[in-house]
């Protein structure tokens, strides 16, 4: 069976198990990476040998002398050559003491002997002290017999890109646990892809990053082009990056995602900018980054003739606009400038930057001043709190437009504007962090594409007025997103009643829902409703909303509509089974479900999009297998996926709680379902009937059935005696469930495969669909409970219960003739 996304998951967060608590995160990555990264190359390494050997035979060869021809390293131009001290087998045979050693010497030999990864390997010293001590060889040892768990060839994997999907999970656990140096090296991937989706970057172009981290932003400028018809392996993707040990991660990554050609270099961006040729600086069509916040700009110190030893290269170029006081903790517009010079003319960069750019003043307002006269300005989008990892504070994304020459590279309805958009409450609140969900996204990027003005949302706002304004940049001040006060009607509070203005301010709400609020008000006078005399308690608003025919009828229509586009959409799903590529099945889903759910009602219009992108996001590696295995190798990636856990002793995952399972043994799991409920009956039956012996609180014994008579001996023997016997039959169920699910799945052939995909693929989307209604229908049933919690205790009900409980305590105090 092919090795399971899930699988190689588990299996790199097992290997990172091995070395927690040694040591944190954020030192023992380097060394999960490269174990992994070793291992590949070993394997990949082997299956090219054995296909020489066989070549060399199968021309006349004797073994002995293709075995000695397979050792040339011309055989290996495709690959990496991988020296005999370097492969894996050669570690798991000899190294035993000293294994860091070995293990060292194994990543050097591999480096020496590939151009391509000169000074990757060598940030990695196995042998290095962590705290007081170097890892021991017992623990590398673990990691070498861990690592030979897998075979890591293309031809073991459901889909070609399951190494990078796995080390990109991998990257992003490190980052949770490293917490907050996680960010210097990763970005949430939300946030990438938006910002990806912004600058929209072609096959032609090229990407670059000058603070490239684990090259998340390149990694998903290529997937965006692969999804947009090009090949993204093809691209010209360029980074920097000043820690060697990140640039390394990087690297390795962009090797792991099959991307042999992007150009990463290792130095100091602001210093030391690194990619040059011809003695200039090279120019780029996008860039994307998200520079460290706030770092120094240069240094202060000076040399014996009082000159400062600061001289960044190409500075006057680069820095056209201004400099911040060296020394000073405000790099952030130094980078934002380093990126717009590098910037071929019309290109685009979308950049991360704390808030504190867009207003502080001295000469980060001077630079923000030119960069306004020069209209490079495009968008400034503010991100909601707690999104990026080592930070609680939000952050903005700014979009720029390289000039063309002496214009403006803006179009022309854009030029001499810019578009604010305030997305600080749009997101999705996480246990640790925040996340961007699909629906924030497609409505951030559709308004950037369209520069679009949305009240409480975004403002276009003229170059004019901002430096009007004096230059300052911020959002809420054109983008003002503060929900407005909550109305309060006087005459309500004290005499009853909701205001009609209030109900009427919410009609489209309720238009959308197909819900007439006459359902739940009746008519007091010409400017107030009452609730209806059946609507006696808050707790009967909510089912009388859920059961409203009018809103029943829409949120029915919402469902026919869904299916009636499933219906005709889904065969482009199964037909990905030996395709190419998905290029355009994406955009075709977004369109044709937005055509066909909008008009329906319900949902808004980035709610709908947002549905068909979150199901995209969920299922894109299901499509991978689906076009590489077809069909029957989705199933089965399922169920090895659900077999592995079954395995895994330490899994916190139910192999019942599987897609899978629940869709192809739905009998088995009722009737285990079942059977786990009899047996918490009895369970419960048996506690009940059979209190503890213990003392009481006065060192009385416990005295059991005082209220109720005994349970008979005969009755609890009974009860035992079946609990015994459904502890059996479900062990039983349990063992066989392997044997059953590997049965319904070798009944499978293609066609029955592809039927059960889409009905698992279709109750994916449902499930999302349903949440989305059932999130809008809340905030028609909160609107009613608003207005109860307001309005309806008056005054009179407030005298009333006051003078009730006045009587009360007369009534005491006379008793006690305290009065």
């Amino acid at each position: 069976m092919p090795l399971t996304l899930p699988q190689l998951e588990r299996h790199l967060f097992k290997a990172a198990d091995i070395l927690r608590g040694k040591m944190d995160a954020s030192e023992f990555k380097e060394y999960i990476f490269g174990m992994l990264f070793l291992k590949r190359c070993s394997d990949v390494f082997d299956q090219r040998r054995e296909q020489v050997i066989a070549q060399e035979v199968a021309a006349g060869k004797s073994q002995a002398e293709a075995t000695v021809s397979a050792e040339l390293k011309r055989w290996y131009g495709q690959s990496f050559y991988v020296p005999p001290t370097s492969r894996w087998q050669y570690l798991v045979n000899e190294a035993h003491t000293d294994v860091g050693g070995f293990l060292n010497r194994a990543l050097g030999g591999l480096e020496s002997n590939n151009s391509s990864l000169a000074e990757v390997l060598e940030h990695i010293d196995f042998s290095r002290k962590v705290g007081q001590s170097k890892i021991p060889d017992i623990k590398l040892r673990q990691l070498i017999s861990h690592f030979s768990s897998y075979r890591l060839r293309n031809e073991d994997f459901e889909f070609p890109d399951l190494l990078g999907a796995a080390y990109e999970y991998l990257i992003g656990e490190f980052a949770d646990s490293a917490g907050k140096k996680g960010g210097e090296f990763y970005t949430p991937r939300s946030v990438v892809r938006m910002m990806v989706r912004l600058v929209k970057p072609e096959q032609q172009h090229s990407v670059y990053d000058p603070c490239v981290g684990s090259g998340g932003m390149l990694i998903l400028a290529k997937e965006y082009i692969d999804e947009h018809g090009g090949d993204g392996t093809r691209a010209d993707l360029c980074g920097q990056e000043a820690n060697g040990t990140v640039w390394s991660i990087a690297k390795m990554n962009m090797l792991l995602h099959r991307i042999s050609t992007a150009d990463l270099r290792n130095d100091d961006t602001l210093a030391e900018p690194q990619h040059v040729e011809g003695g200039e600086l090279m120019r780029f069509d996008r860039v994307l980054s998200n520079p460290p916040f706030s770092i120094n700009w240069g240094t202060t110190d000076t040399d014996r003739a009082g000159q400062s030893v600061w001289a960044p290269k190409f500075r006057a170029e680069r820095f056209r606009y201004g400099e911040v006081p060296l020394g000073s903790k405000k790099a952030d517009l130094m980078f934002l400038q380093h990126m717009v010079a590098v910037t071929r003319d019309g290109g685009m960069v979308a950049t991360v930057m704390p808030h504190g750019v867009l207003f502080r003043g001295g000469e980060e307002r001077a630079i923000r001043a030119a960069m306004i006269e020069a209209d490079l300005l495009e968008a400034v989008i503010g991100l909601p709190a707690n999104l990026f990892y080592g930070t609680g504070i939000p952050a903005c994304v700014l979009v720029l437009r390289q000039r063309q020459g002496n214009h403006s590279g803006k179009l022309a309805e854009r030029q001499g504007r810019v578009l604010f958009i305030n997305a600080d409450r749009e997101y999705f609140e996480g246990r640790a962090q925040n996340y961007l969900l699909s629906e924030h996204i497609e409505k951030i990027v559709d308004t950037f594409d369209l520069f679009a003005e949305a009240p409480g949302f975004s403002a276009i706002v003229p170059n004019a007025t901002l430096r009007d304004n004096d230059c300052n940049l911020n959002i809420r001040r054109y983008a003002d997103n503060a929900p407005p006060p909550e109305p309060h009607d006087v005459r309500a509070h004290l005499l009853g009643g909701v205001p009609k203005a209030e109900v009427q301010a919410k009609a489209a709400l309720f238009m959308a829902h197909g819900l007439d609020p006459l359902a739940l008000f009746v008519e007091r006078d010409v400017s107030y409703f009452d609730f209806r005399p059946e609507l006696a308690t808050r707790q009967a608003l909510k089912p009388a909303v859920e059961t409203n025919t009018g809103l029943v009828a829409r949120e029915q229509a919402v469902r026919a509509a869904f299916d009636a586009w499933w219906q005709a959409h889904s065969p482009r799903i199964t037909a990905l089974a030996g395709a190419p590529s998905f290029v355009g099945l994406r955009n075709e889903l977004l369109h044709s479900f937005s055509a066909a759910l909008e008009p329906a009602g319900v949902l808004g219009r980035f709610q709908v999009r947002g549905i068909v992108a979150g199901f995209w996001d969920d299922a894109k590696y299901e499509f991978m297998t689906l076009m590489a295995r077809g069909a029957k190798g989705v199933v089965d990636a399922w169920r090895t996926s659900i077999l592995t856990a079954l395995d895994d002793e330490q899994s916190k995952d139910n192999p019942l709680d599987h897609k899978l399972v629940k869709f192809l043994m739905a009998e088995f799991v009722e009737a285990l379902a079942e059977l786990e409920a009899r047996k918490a009956e009895l369970d419960s039956q048996l506690k009940a009937a059979t209190p503890d012996k213990g003392a009481g609180e006065d060192g009385d014994e416990a005295v059991a059935g005082e209220d109720e008579p005994a349970v008979g001996e005969a009755q609890l023997k009974e009860w035992k005696k079946q609990l015994a016997v459904l502890k059996k039959d479900i062990k039983a169920q349990e063992q066989g469930f392997a044997r059953r699910l590997n049965a319904a799945v070798d009944a499978l052939d293609e066609a029955g495969a592809a039927a059960l995909l889409l009905a698992i693929l279709r109750n994916d989307m449902q499930v999302i669909l349903e949440r989305y209604i059932s999130a809008q229908r809340q905030r028609v049933v909160t609107a009613f409970e608003n207005w109860w919690d307001k309005y309806r205790v008056t005054l009179t009900d407030v005298e009333t219960a006051r003078d009730g409980a006045q009587a009360k305590l007369t009534m005491f105090l006379h008793g006690l003739r305290y009065a």
